[in-house]
């Protein structure tokens, strides 16, 4: 297996979220994932759990009940607490745990956090140089504010599940298959909370956030296909053509499939020359980047058709010649045998006190200075810490039953 834990960036001195503590009252993937980062980041992350805990831990497949793989995957690194937050006891502990936090994040919707007097204006009173992240579905202000969100609802709202009847009209439309909408407003999460953090250091100054995936994706889906529709008022036509051209996928070749991607003048020509078509190297569609985007779908056609000319090892062969950009096409599951990712460490084995051995992927981004890490903490039991905590702020540490986190 390529998955040999090879690589260095986790050890060494603490990440650059050292110090900072985050109270997390988030759960599916969206609130996790923004908190996995902070957490590898450095960051205490104390993740608050209703007594039946976050939804994903119950979710195939799993060795042991209530922890799901969707869960270990974006919960490393964070500490698990139980508190009923229908409770008083429940709520005056939260509110303990924040007056010692730098941010509280949480995916309940805003008006039922508000029904449990768990409002921005509230936890400020008691801290005010905290940060508080409400992640929502949408955004405030909107007719769909207080509509409940998942992923899916928000590619159909957006316009992502719309994107294959853009590239094949006719075709059903269909979701991205990977949860984008949950990823990437977790990824902006991140973000947002970390530029919060740098104007508290420079100012003294807590504030809120909100993060809504409606208008995070449709931010993410239109930078480039806002295209025609920049310069219309009342725009009829979206889509940047590269990226819709239905031969915009991977070439096949005479042995399996290969991506091929001239993409300067210089590329294109240095690419007819050597796959044995010259004629095109002065031609205007290869010479003139105007040309070139008004007919990219001829183009791809030739690429597709030309592909099951030569194997893949050959067609990746002229293109390092060429300096032209190309890669072999991997499956997911010829991740853990790429040479590169073997190399670099990506997967990491971690050894789970209840769970055994695991894999995992490093944290993508290095640091010089203050490495990320991913073997912190183990991805959490239901309330392993609840005693360890608790018993930090002065407060009996017994279990809480019933009540219910809300939902996004």
């Amino acid at each position: 297996m390529g998955m040999n834990g090879k690589g260095g960036q986790d050890v060494g001195r603490s990440g650059p979220l050292a110090g900072i503590r985050v109270i997390d009252l988030t759960a599916v993937i969206f609130g996790p994932l923004a908190t996995q980062i902070l957490a590898d980041q450095g960051a205490e992350v104390i993740k608050v759990e209703s007594p039946e805990g976050d939804m994903m831990r119950h979710v195939a497949p799993f060795r042991s009940p209530g922890m799901g793989a969707l869960f270990l995957a974006v919960n490393r690194n964070k500490k698990s607490v139980v508190l009923d937050l229908k409770s008083e006891t429940g709520r005056a502990a939260l509110l303990d745990l924040v007056t010692g936090a730098d941010v509280f994040v949480s995916s309940v919707r805003p008006k039922a956090l508000a029904r449990l007097g768990i409002t921005p204006e509230a936890l400020a009173a008691v801290n005010p140089r905290l940060i508080t992240v409400a992640l929502t579905g949408f955004g405030s202000g909107g007719p769909y504010a207080d509509r409940p969100a998942f992923d899916d609802t928000v590619q159909a709202a957006a316009g992502a599940a719309s994107l294959s009847a853009m590239v094949e009209p006719g075709r059903p439309p269909r979701y991205i298959p990977t949860i984008i909408a949950d990823k990437i407003a977790g990824l902006t999460a991140a973000q947002a909370i970390t530029a919060a953090l740098l104007h508290r250091e420079r100012t003294g100054e807590g504030q809120h956030v909100e993060v809504p995936m409606f208008e995070t994706l449709a931010a993410f889906l239109l930078a480039e296909h806002m295209a025609e529709a920049t310069f219309e008022e009342k725009p009829e036509t979206f889509g940047y053509a590269r990226v819709l051209d239905p031969h915009r996928r991977p070439v096949p070749t005479r042995d399996g499939h290969v991506t091929l991607l001239p993409y300067t003048n210089a590329q294109w020509r240095r690419f007819f020359e050597m796959a044995g078509r010259p004629e095109m190297v002065d031609h205007p569609w290869v010479n003139d980047l105007t040309e070139r985007s008004r007919h990219i779908g001829a183009l791809y056609d030739m690429l597709v058709e030309m592909g099951p000319q030569r194997t893949t090892e050959e067609w990746l062969a002229i293109a390092a010649a060429a300096d032209i950009p190309a890669m072999p096409m991997n499956r997911l599951a010829d991740l853990p045998e790429d040479p590169h990712l073997t190399e670099v460490g990506f997967f990491r084995r971690l050894d789970h006190p209840s769970e055994g051995p695991l894999w995992t992927t490093a944290p993508p981004v290095r640091f010089s200075k203050t490495p990320a890490r991913a073997d912190r903490l183990p991805p959490p039991a239901l309330g392993a810490h609840t005693d360890e905590v608790l018993a930090a702020l002065g407060r009996d540490a017994k279990p809480e039953e019933g009540g219910r986190e809300g939902e996004r």
